[in-house]
């Protein structure tokens, strides 16, 4: 019988995951296979390549271009300073008063010199990038100058949306309960370098707050768009996230407006209070290829549930509405028809029934719904 593919969000409280960090360039690999790895450890590194500078010697001194080897105080390969001498004329009738200097902008290297353009290429020193585990765990594979697979076991929750890159810190609860607000005057200095969980929302203020206290990442249920246009200083596309520079890391794990974080998300963070999580605001708007994250090495139970391949829906599977008027809510399904229907728009598609946690019974489209998986 076809069915269709629901997406799902994950929200387990222990599993075994893996990821694959690669270096962006060819490397060096700092550890082996069966090494234990911490977050923050370095697991491989690489020189990017320098800003390249273009001075135009020829046109500065007023010379052809193929003379411009005649006049260059350095060669390819050599090491030059700022405002060093990079070339100069010979003076004219022996004034140096007269004598022009092509000083160097930058301190590199000299990278080539064209008897062509009469331009000579010039390159910053390389920058040495570090790429860290991001998750604590075991090194499964070596990809020899590109990178490793480091294996996990603990709590992963993903979220709807984030911004910023990858963090770290202790997870700390701020409110008392999932549909709580969470307000500037809840952030203390003590909430440093942590990742601080929020109730249903959190305003431009306490984002500020946030920045200002320096946490590593605030987890909510909602925010608001202008809030977050405000935050970043532009509006989002469709593209990745994760790149954004606003001082901590933002993860939203129902949507947009104030939205009551779900109670079992809730609980699973109060669980995990006090351990170190790893977190990353990368998201890839609307494919869902790639959401948010957050994953608390450590199991809390004793063992991992055994992995299944999910996909259909079936009735009493957890889902939640992803699509207005019922944005944002959680409910099981309790009925599966397997006739078209037509809806509002006039398409004839398959529906479900979602019972919700206060028993009232909606009827949405089959796409317009995704799987928790608990």
């Amino acid at each position: 019988m076809a069915h269709a593919y629901t997406p799902g969000l994950k929200v387990v409280p222990s599993i075994r995951l893996r990821r694959r960090r690669l270096l962006p360039i060819p490397g060096e690999v700092r550890v082996q296979v069966g090494d234990k790895v911490k977050g923050q450890d370095i697991v491989a590194q690489t020189k990017l390549p320098g800003k390249v500078h273009l001075v135009n010697v020829a046109n500065r001194l007023g010379i052809a271009a193929d003379e411009l080897r005649g006049v260059m105080r350095k060669k390819e390969g050599d090491q030059v300073y700022a405002n060093e001498p990079l070339a100069q004329n010979e003076p004219f009738l022996g004034l140096k008063f007269l004598q022009t200097v092509v000083p160097s902008p930058i301190t590199g290297s000299v990278e080539s010199i064209s008897e062509v353009t009469g331009q000579v290429i010039l390159r910053e020193p390389p920058r040495l990038l570090n790429l860290t585990g991001y998750i604590d765990g075991q090194v499964v594979e070596v990809m020899p100058k590109s990178g490793v697979v480091i294996e996990t076991e603990g709590t992963f929750i993903q979220g709807i949306f984030g911004v910023g890159g990858e963090a770290h810190g202790p997870v700390t609860i701020a409110v008392d309960s999932p549909d709580s607000e969470l307000l500037p005057e809840f952030l203390t200095e003590a909430h440093k370098g942590q990742v601080v969980v929020g109730g249903a929302h959190a305003s431009w203020e306490t984002l500020q707050k946030a920045k200002a206290v320096g946490v590593s990442g605030i987890v909510v249920g909602g925010i608001n768009d202008k809030d977050l246009r405000q935050l970043l200083g532009y509006d989002i596309g469709v593209a990745v996230t994760g790149q954004e520079n606003i001082g901590f890391t933002l993860i939203v794990t129902e949507g947009f407006g104030v939205i009551t974080m779900a109670e079992h998300t809730f609980e699973l963070f109060k669980r995990r209070q006090g351990h170190v999580a790893s977190i990353s605001g990368a998201t890839q708007i609307r494919a869902g290829v790639l959401r948010p994250e957050i994953i608390v090495p450590g199991l809390l139970e004793g063992r991992i549930p055994e992995a299944t391949e999910r996909g259909a829906l079936t009735v009493g599977d957890p889902v939640r509405v992803i699509r207005e008027p019922h944005f944002g809510v959680i409910g099981r399904v309790s009925a599966l028809p397997s006739e078209l229907t037509k809806i509002g728009t006039e398409s004839c598609v398959r529906i479900l029934e979602v019972t919700l946690e206060k028993g009232e019974r909606i009827v949405v489209p089959r796409a317009n719904v995704e799987l928790l998986e608990r």
